[in-house]
């Protein structure tokens, strides 16, 4: 058994239990979740502390990476600028559509309130800054008090910055750096895999507490929150066509009939490393040289990553309708700055193991709690086949579109 559906059983056993304790015995379903909470709350805050050397150390050794693969040539330089502008393009999308979607189909009513009710413990980690304020805070004066008060846009901003620093000074020490920062990348992966080991204890015994407060109502709300956030997912898949009508110069029907098939791995497997052969072989399907594929599509399956902008700011923007967090505008455009950055530095892991590090910071930036992530990550199983078949989807259309950039070049020269 997966250590995803090991994950979504003890959700839903969780879950069940607290129900059935409750309608059982009140008196005892109150006395269990005075041992349940701690034990769920231990869980999530071991989830929460890998967060800060994790985030940092994927920031550093993603634009060494980056800056690297850039270097490599016209092709990589030229895919890597079409990677970046896309996760602030597909972050972007998502903040306009998600509020729409939460509009048309609101989250259920009594189920939010049952679930505000039953995560008591749930407050932002830090408070955005007011809009007016905004810019003049995200600069820290101090990273070491930063890091204590868990000011993480604060802290991207700084390692952003070091990071391209690093890149500027002489080879040695810039590979000491970040072979440095690679080990404590390593390591925090790890330690989170260690911690995920321990994934259906936490997760039952969040479960169970949220059962017992909110009852039946949790499924609803948890079957919403997947709908929604799926459906962003199909909209970055639909983007991916447009992409390569626009960019690539193909008509969508072919890009369909000759990426069908790396979709089908994509969804299977839920990787987009595992889903590579497939994709190279819709690439020779649809006619782009091997000399951009063998290129475009390794850097991409490395650090474009289109969905995991849209669909992280989508479940932060989800949490904000669940909990009643007004938006600022400001601390939305820092929540897509912020989900952009995250995805370029992420590797290519199960989503359970990036799920929590990926996402906490675009929430925090959103000014939203962090502690739903615990329920929500037994559920990321569906929406990580849509996460798998749009960053698959799209990087295939941005390979066609630098194909067809590098011939229209050729035959202009």
């Amino acid at each position: 058994m997966s250590r995803a559906t090991r994950i979504l059983l003890s959700l839903v056993a969780g879950l069940l239990a607290g129900v059935a304790l409750v309608a059982v015995s009140p008196l005892a379903a109150t006395r269990a979740v005075l041992v349940a909470e701690p034990i769920g709350n231990a869980w999530l805050s071991a989830l929460q502390m890998t967060v800060i050397p994790l985030v940092t150390a994927l920031l550093v050794t993603g634009v060494a990476q980056t800056a690297e693969a850039a270097s490599a040539g016209r092709v990589a330089a030229r895919a890597i600028a079409l990677f970046i502008t896309g996760v602030f393009v597909t972050g972007a999308i998502a903040a306009l559509v998600t509020p729409l979607l939460l509009r048309l189909v609101p989250v259920p009513a009594e189920a939010a309130a049952s679930l505000r009710a039953a995560l008591t413990g749930a407050v932002p980690v830090a408070p955005p800054p007011p809009i007016t304020e905004f810019f003049a805070t995200i600069v820290p004066t101090n990273i070491v008090a930063a890091a204590a008060n868990n000011a993480l846009l604060s802290l991207i901003v700084f390692f952003l910055a070091f990071a391209f620093a690093v890149t500027r000074i002489d080879p040695a020490g810039r590979d000491r750096i970040v072979e440095l920062f690679a080990a404590i990348r390593d390591a925090m992966l790890v330690l989170v895999g260690w911690i995920l080991v321990l994934a259906p204890v936490g997760v039952f015994a969040l479960a169970f507490v949220v059962g017992a407060r909110a009852g039946g109502a949790a499924f609803g709300a948890l079957l919403h929150y997947i709908a929604v956030v799926a459906s962003i997912g199909v909209v970055v898949i639909a983007l991916s066509y447009a992409l390569a009508l626009v960019g690539g110069r193909m008509s969508p029907l072919r890009f369909a009939r000759a990426i069908l098939p790396a979709q089908a791995v994509a969804a299977s497997t839920q990787s987009s490393l595992a889903t590579l052969p497939a994709m190279i072989d819709a690439a020779a399907a649809l006619r782009i040289h091997t000399a951009v594929s063998g290129v475009t599509l390794p850097v991409g399956v490395a650090m474009f990553r289109a969905t995991q902008p849209a669909m992280n700011v989508a479940v932060a923007l989800y949490i904000a309708a669940w909990f009643g967090v007004p938006v600022e505008p400001g601390n939305l455009i820092a929540a897509v700055a912020v989900g952009a950055l995250v995805s370029l530095g992420s590797v290519s892991l199960p989503a359970q193991i990036t799920y929590f590090a990926s996402i906490a910071p675009v929430a925090v930036a959103l000014g939203v709690p962090i502690a739903p992530l615990g329920l929500l990550i037994a559920v990321e199983t569906i929406p990580d086949i849509f996460r798998t078949l749009g960053n698959v989807s799209m990087n295939l259309a941005a390979t066609a579109t630098v194909s067809a950039r590098t011939r229209h070049e050729e035959t202009t020269a």
